[in-house]
């Protein structure tokens, strides 16, 4: 027989990651694995695309992005945000895609800047592009979309 503890803790991992996400607090912390995951392809890619593929890092980055997009979109609309403000899945991934490139702007101009502007080594500047740019994601997308 399991102890009270023991329930109390099966219980905050079913609501972290088996029940419907119903508050704020549940899908950031979802959001956060599946950006998580997101930017693992996302700088897998990058790194990539760039060191054996031969492209230059901010068109690598952009490509890059756009395959972590597709990531997170699946992600997000399975597992992190259960109710959805437009009923048509196309015209949401639009609107997902645009506040996304909205965010691969800010990337690049956060990759940009502290790559050629403060000499960071690509790969540690886009570290500090993820940061921004998950916060954008994140409050851009649950505002306009997942209510």
């Amino acid at each position: 027989m399991a102890s009270g503890a023991e329930e109390g803790w099966r219980a905050l991992w079913r609501r972290l990651l088996l029940d419907p996400a119903s508050t704020v607090s549940i899908q950031l912390f979802r959001y956060t694995a599946v950006g998580g995951a997101a930017f693992a392809v996302d700088f897998g890619s990058l790194f990539l695309l760039t060191e054996f593929g031969g492209l230059h890092y901010l068109l690598s980055a952009a490509v890059a992005f756009g395959l972590g997009l597709v990531t997170n979109y699946l992600l997000s609309v399975v597992w992190v945000f259960p109710r959805r403000r437009l009923s048509s899945r196309s015209a949401e991934f639009l609107v997902f895609a645009l506040i996304g490139v909205a965010g691969l702007g800010i990337n690049e101009m956060v990759l940009w800047a502290l790559t050629e502007g403060a000499g960071f080594h690509y790969l540690l500047s886009k570290a500090g592009a993820a940061v921004v740019v998950f916060l954008w994601n994140f409050f851009a997308r649950k505002l306009s979309l997942f209510r």
